[in-house]
């Protein structure tokens, strides 16, 4: 019994390794939206059996960022302007609601996660050191760090959970815009002006500051993606 434990443990972790390496690939572009994931191949390539390739393929399709089609296999989850259009409206629907509850609820505890956070982001250098296309992996991380600290007192796990969710969907678009080249001004003045309007404890104006925010990045990269399509 002991040794059947210990077999499942470790086959967890491997799919898990696994599924780590592929999210990121797709979320920061590198496979591109279509590309095939070849079950095989993949199992070559990190050396493993397909048993834990197929977990972390369908962990991957329960997040939609991978399809499984009867004729393909697997592939990265495909984009399309209603995509990000319905994405940007979730997101601007569900951050809405947990800054809202946030600010109602959030204590002096939740203003200094917001604040910390905004501090780490704007000490943060934006682009990579390597020269290579897009933010530094870093900034990615405290940039969604900040996002979610601002919802984190909304009392529903759920909720932050769904938002962390959309995040990463929306950050695949980012991706593919910033390999294309098309890239926005520093944004971190808008973090801060959403962050001082929460800590006022302005609910109207933290919520539209938000959303404004979320809609400026999808309508940037709203030609990338109908490049993509077509």
């Amino acid at each position: 019994m002991q040794e059947q434990h210990t077999v499942r443990v470790v086959k967890t972790t491997r799919a898990t390794a696994i599924y780590i390496d592929l999210r990121d690939a797709i979320l920061d572009g590198s496979l591109t939206p279509g590309a095939k994931l070849n079950v095989r191949e993949i199992s070559e390539r990190f050396d493993t059996g397909l048993s834990p390739i197929r977990e972390a393929l369908n962990r991957l399709a329960t997040e939609g960022l991978a399809r499984h089609t009867d004729n393909r296999g697997f592939v990265v989850s495909p984009v399309s302007l209603p995509g990000l259009m319905d994405l940007t409206q979730a997101r601007c629907w569900m951050n809405e609601i947990g800054i809202r509850r946030s600010i109602e609820l959030g204590d002096a505890a939740w203003e200094e996660s917001i604040l910390v956070s905004c501090h780490r982001l704007t000490r943060t250098p934006r682009t990579s050191s390597n020269g290579s296309v897009g933010p530094d992996s870093t900034w990615n991380v405290v940039h969604k760090a900040f996002h979610q600290s601002l919802i984190s007192a909304c009392g529903s796990p759920w909720l932050v959970e769904t938002c962390s969710q959309l995040f990463d969907a929306a950050e695949r678009y980012r991706s593919l815009a910033r390999l294309a080249g098309v890239s926005r001004s520093d944004p971190r003045d808008e973090h801060q002006d959403i962050l001082t309007a929460a800590l006022d404890r302005d609910p109207d104006k933290a919520a539209a500051l938000l959303t404004e925010h979320f809609q400026r990045t999808a309508a940037l990269v709203r030609t990338v993606v109908g490049e993509i399509e077509t």
